[in-house]
């Protein structure tokens, strides 16, 4: 199908709107011109913006594509991952946001060298950003591959426009100009997916008969309360394993936590987490219903088999083939699509430039002016942008080798969030323990990873297992993000041994090598030593961490807390800041212990902690 002048006049619209945001920001204001405004927002930001912001950062284009895709080929099971939504975002609101926002820091990697040393912070951030390069090419590449095949829209200058518009507005305007644009790209793709299911379901005879239809075949799905881990998807596998993978985006990840210290105070951040629930909840339901409306579509309109899509372009055929005789609304659903792609690459370009400024350049450039750090903040953000492009012509060479590096992204989240689980709850972890930690929560990670891919390959066939950790061909990129989405046919024979350690369903990755650092990391902990309690900092202990050890006797408290002292459990945090006279309850600097800002984070003198350690509730 060809577009029209009105699709590409919509499509164009987007770009230009997301071009003026950032022009808008960077002549507005204080115009950019200090590091806390291009990477904070000056921290003035309200919970509305920053949860759309956050919520357009989880919706890529690869969502929108892959999740009715899912429920085109295997039903509605999918649809339980919301109820993961609820814990997956209270957790963050009270437990890894008090501990940030408290701490004042820029980059999430900046608590690392504050709990355990600069070695740890710098492996973290090392980390952080070998998973998010990968990453940003294959997201704007892959879209842009299923959107070439099926319509026509020539590859190469769909990728070069979004990404050198991304890059603009990112560059100009800063955070700030990166929520902003979020939003309106959020709008955007609800009312791009709202077209296709109202135009679709009208065309079928209504949503009651779609429902009806899906019943009768099987799609709508009951609840599987097998426990089975190596089941793909499950009740506990969605609920319970969908939490952890929701927690290494929503509680650890840079470019979530940059968003929550944006806002201007930890209230509003927490607020932003409630906020974005019911906005997942709807984006969800909007996702499983175009798979319903596409498969009763199928049915009454099929397809001949030779002229069947991929599974990366199932989507883009049934919007391309209902919205063919309304003009303008193919070009709203792609303008969708291309929303999805740049606020997720611009938040890759924002958070990448945060973390190369506040843990490589400034603990070496210690003396560097406000003005050049900020100079050099937004050529750090330009430098990404153009590496995204060269990183997605690199995506377009690696052929059968690009599967593999999709799945990177999915395999690094939970060994940073053990990796933050470790300092945050349990005081006795040493720097040693956490580094030797990531480091075999990343080897375990990889393992997994690549020996279910290493197995689909090798299978009988090329038949991948039924876990969905496998990957499809290469020619089906588009569906595959850091949750690897669409699952291919089920393998025909039952796996053994190492074969089925590694159909480990993907949804259990965060929580199984997000363990494997907290285990391994207080096992070595233990063996070199535990931290003195006088060396801990009682900030970058997670605040619920009384109210978990509450119903232990006081000595057996104590002993897991290595003797760092615990609060009462009913203490009102208020009171803290009340006889401290600042806010939170943090003592002001001064003896017996001083802090001095650098760029590396904090340089500490002898002395016990003077803070008052608060404690949140749910």
């Amino acid at each position: 199908m060809e577009f029209t002048v009105i699709d590409y006049s919509i499509f164009a619209l987007l770009l230009v709107l997301s071009s003026a945001i950032g022009l808008f920001y960077a002549l507005s204001g204080d115009r950019q011109r200090t590091v806390q405004e291009f990477l904070l927002a000056n921290r003035n930001m309200g919970f509305l913006p920053v949860a759309l912001s956050l919520l357009a950062t989880f919706q890529s284009a690869v969502a929108i594509l892959g999740v009715p895709a899912e429920i085109y080929r295997f039903g509605t099971e999918y649809w339980f991952l919301g109820c993961s939504y609820l814990l997956g975002l209270l957790i963050p609101a009270h437990v890894f946001i008090p501990v940030f926002y408290r701490l004042r820091i820029t980059s999430t990697y900046e608590y690392l060298e504050l709990r355990f040393n600069k070695t740890v912070r710098v492996l973290g951030t090392v980390t952080f950003i070998f998973q998010m390069v990968i990453y940003m090419g294959v997201v704007l590449y892959a879209p842009a591959l299923a959107l070439n095949a099926v319509t026509g829209f020539d590859l190469w200058s769909a990728v070069l426009t979004m990404g050198l518009v991304c890059t603009l507005y990112t560059t100009l305007g800063g955070l700030k100009a990166v929520i902003w644009t979020d939003v309106f790209q959020t709008l955007v793709m609800l009312a791009g997916q709202l077209a296709v299911i109202v135009v679709g379901a009208r065309r079928v005879g209504g949503m009651a008969r779609v429902w009806h239809l899906a019943q009768r075949h099987g799609k709508i799905a009951g609840i599987d309360l097998n426990p089975d881990p190596f089941e793909r998807h499950t009740f506990w596998t969605l609920a319970v394993g969908g939490v952890f993978m929701m927690l290494s985006l929503y509680g650890v990840n840079q470019a979530q936590v940059q968003r929550y210290l944006s806002a201007r105070s930890e209230r509003e951040a927490k607020l932003s987490c409630y906020a974005v629930f019911p906005c997942q909840q709807i984006v969800l339901c909007l996702s499983c219903l175009t798979g319903l409306v596409m498969f009763v579509y199928d049915l009454e309109h099929p397809l001949a088999p030779a002229q069947r899509p991929g599974s990366d372009q199932l989507v883009l055929y049934f919007v391309m083939d209902v919205l063919r005789d309304l003009p303008g609304l193919p070009g709203l659903f792609v303008a969708c699509l291309f929303s999805g792609s740049l606020s997720t690459i611009s938040s890759a370009f924002n958070s990448l430039a945060t973390v190369t400024m506040e843990d490589l350049v400034r603990p070496h450039c210690p003396g560097l002016s406000e003005s050049r750090a900020t100079l050099l903040s937004k050529l750090l953000a330009l430098g990404y942008g153009l590496l995204c492009l060269g990183m997605a012509y690199v995506s377009s060479m690696l052929g059968p080798v690009l599967q593999a590096a999709i799945s990177i992204f999915g395999m690094v989240g939970g060994p940073l969030l053990g990796l933050f689980c470790l300092g945050m709850f349990f005081p006795c972890a040493n720097p040693t323990g956490a580094a030797v930690g990531l480091l075999a929560g990343l080897a375990m990670a990889f393992w997994v990873g690549i020996g279910g891919i290493l197995r689909s390959m090798g299978g009988a066939g090329g038949a991948p297992p039924s876990n969905g950790t496998a990957l499809p061909a290469a020619g089906n990129l588009t569906t595959l993000v850091a949750s690897t989405l669409l699952a291919p046919t089920p393998a025909p024979q039952s796996p053994t041994g190492l074969q089925r350690f590694y159909s480990l369903s993907y949804l259990w990755y965060s929580a199984h090598n997000s363990t494997t650092v907290i285990l391994v990391g207080l096992l070595v902990s233990l063996i070199t030593g535990p931290t003195p309690a006088a060396a801990v900092d009682p900030r970058t202990i997670s605040p619920v961490l009384p109210r978990l050890l509450c119903c232990l006797p006081a000595r057996s408290r104590r002993r897991l807390c290595c003797g760092l002292g615990v609060p009462e459990q009913d203490a009102d945090p208020g009171d803290a800041a009340k006889s401290s006279g600042v806010p939170n309850g943090l003592a002001p600097p001064g003896p017996p212990r001083r802090e001095e800002e650098e760029g590396q984070g904090y340089v500490r003198t002898a002395g016990v902690p003077a803070y008052t350690l608060q404690e949140t509730s749910f």
